[in-house]
């Protein structure tokens, strides 16, 4: 099994990051995750609308996500009260590498 660094440009998320798998976070974590994957940058409200799930375990999955390294936290211009949360091209593009 290969181990993988978050500054390596040929980091795995799924794989490794940061000492922790995505595979090893909750299921509302990877939700979140898959839906900032297929709809790109989101705010929180988009997140909860596209998902499903509740403000406070969207609130949860992104703290979790962000720990692990696999998504940033950036500006809304449009309202500069939210954030908007997108998963960074170097991580997305890890992903669709396949893995040994």
């Amino acid at each position: 099994m290969k181990v993988y660094t978050a500054g390596d440009p040929h980091s795995n998320p799924m794989t490794e990051s940061d000492g922790e798998e995505i595979a090893d976070l909750p299921p509302s974590a990877k939700l979140v995750y898959k839906v900032l994957e297929y709809n790109g940058p989101l705010t929180q409200k988009g997140i909860v609308e596209e998902s499903m799930l509740s403000a406070r375990t969207v609130r949860y999955a992104l703290e979790r996500l962000d720990e692990v390294g696999v998504v940033e936290e950036d500006v809304y211009f449009a309202d500069a009260r939210q954030n908007l949360y997108e998963i960074p091209d170097g991580v997305a593009e890890a992903e669709a590498t396949p893995s040994d």
